[in-house]
């Protein structure tokens, strides 16, 4: 069940502060939820941008300005997590309410609905080929789901305590979870084996996701902390200890360069994970920022928090080398130490990037939008992405009803063997 919300949503936020044209900048403002935002995620095309409640509520956006945003009702408990499916099509919700939903996000917002775990679904994640569906709850196990049926796969169950968080790595092959067990595990999908546990947290793990290339993972913390490790050798690559309350999210630019964070002492920071340093500090949340993401192409981030807010933030610190995302990805690659100093690397970095940290606010500007040519294969790509996960639904269907068939007429053919049967 969905509805047209009927209040001006989009909110267009004015300041008195002047930045630099390549400071991050608060660029939308969303208005709706009751309750405090316990999660955002963009659309693969930035079109949309989907937002959780403790209001029980899921809200879709338009980033085209002067739309109406989707109300989705639909879980009994507050909305704990989202996630859209690559190819945009689908959008997926956890609850307090131990369900999950699989959302069409238009005006009709239809929905099925699964009873996903035995306790509050704490996580949901679209793997990068849209076929399968992680989810991580309360109840202290992860589980892997197939997305069109949604078919129970497995579980991974070696956690003590909950599980707040579980991801795919970008290739599919691995998944890792954040726990209040203080510990990170990463888990082999097809062995569905343990391959390490990381335990240098504190405190309860908040967060974790995986570095774009894939080949490192960062993870969020109640003790204040963000830690960086390389899911080659384990090792803690970098430790920032730069917030002063827990850190409840984070989210890496796509280009892999920079990393978000999102905390309950009411800010955003942004790492600049080629230097190791801390690059901006941004205020703009009245009370815990509670979640945080970028776009798929960097070009924005969204954060909600405690005070119902959904905010939308220009990057623009990548505007010099907005083609470097689509370059190989290259991970951090030398220890921080806990302050988040490092020495100079070996990486080029462009200019304008040099700078010490600072403290932005908001002030809007207009958007710089893609190439055309670049705009076009994308919504290309998604379009044919759309055709081919229809087909496989279909597909998947039709194989349901031939193994009802089949399964039907061997028990047909066993009750005639047993008629038979003297």
């Amino acid at each position: 069940m969905s509805g047209r919300y009927p209040d001006p949503v989009d909110r267009r936020v004015t300041s008195t502060l002047v930045n630099n044209k390549e400071d991050p900048s608060l660029e939308r403002h969303f208005k709706g939820h009751r309750d405090a935002v316990t999660c955002v995620d963009f659309s693969f095309n930035t079109k949309q941008l989907a937002s959780g409640s403790m209001d029980s509520c899921l809200m879709v956006w338009h980033m085209k300005p002067q739309s109406r945003a989707y109300r989705f009702v639909g879980h009994k408990d507050a909305v704990t997590c989202v996630n859209f499916s690559p190819s945009g099509h689908l959008l997926a919700s956890g609850s307090r309410d131990k369900t999950v939903r699989i959302w069409v996000p238009n005006v009709k917002g239809e929905s099925t609905v699964f009873r996903a775990h035995t306790a509050t679904v704490r996580s949901v994640h679209f793997c990068s080929d849209g076929q399968s569906l992680v989810t991580a709850s309360d109840d202290k196990t992860v589980k892997v789901w197939s997305t069109h049926r949604q078919k129970f796969l497995f579980s991974l169950s070696q956690h003590i305590n909950w599980v707040r968080c579980a991801k795919f790595s970008p290739d599919g092959r691995l998944i890792v979870s954040a726990s209040d067990d203080k510990t990170v595990k990463l888990w082999d999908k097809t062995s569905r084996e343990c391959v390490h546990s990381y335990c240098e947290h504190g405190s309860f793990v908040t967060y974790v996701d995986f570095h774009p290339s894939g080949t490192c993972i960062a993870a969020a913390s109640m003790d204040n902390t963000v830690k960086v490790w390389d899911v080659r050798t384990h090792r803690l690559l970098q430790h920032y200890q730069l917030h002063s309350a827990a850190v409840n999210a984070l989210s890496f630019h796509p280009s892999g360069n920079y990393l978000v964070t999102a905390s309950s002492d009411s800010t955003l920071k942004i790492l600049d994970l080629m230097e190791g340093r801390l690059l901006y500090t941004l205020h703009g949340h009245q009370g815990p920022a509670t979640t945080v993401a970028f776009s798929r192409t960097g070009e924005y981030f969204a954060s909600g928090g405690s005070d119902e807010q959904v905010m939308v933030w220009k990057s623009n610190f990548d505007v010099v080398d907005y083609g470097e995302i689509i370059k190989v990805q290259r991970p951090p690659t030398m220890l921080a130490s806990s302050s988040g100093n490092l020495p100079e690397v070996d990486f080029p970095i462009p200019p304008g990037r040099g700078r010490s940290q600072e403290s932005v606010q908001s002030q809007p500007q207009e958007p710089i939008s893609m190439p055309q040519t670049l705009t076009s294969t994308l919504e290309h790509i998604v379009g044919q992405l759309d055709v081919l996960t229809q087909t496989v639904s279909i597909l998947e269907q039709r194989l349901t009803l031939t193994e009802d068939k089949l399964k039907q007429c061997l028990e047909n053919q066993q009750l005639i063997m047993q008629r038979t049967t003297p």
